[in-house]
């Protein structure tokens, strides 16, 4: 085997380590997207007597979300 045979072969497990890592950021990504839309969606449903019961302004749907999107995946 030569030198160059080796550097590719190197740059090809490169390359794949680099696209797996690529594609998991993208699932974890979507994933996180998935949470945020669902939390602002079903919050924002709630009146604001609702979300007064549970603590919550309509203000802080925002944040709550973002919060709740950060902690999945």
């Amino acid at each position: 085997m030569t030198a160059i045979d080796i550097a590719g072969k190197a740059r090809r497990r490169d390359f794949y380590a680099v696209l797996d890592d690529m594609i998991e950021r993208i699932r974890v990504n979507r994933i996180r997207n998935a949470a945020y839309r669902n939390t602002v969606r079903e919050l924002s449903a709630l009146s604001d007597r609702d979300l007064a019961d549970i603590g919550l302004n309509r203000s802080e749907i925002a944040d709550i979300a973002r919060k709740v999107a950060a902690a999945a995946a």
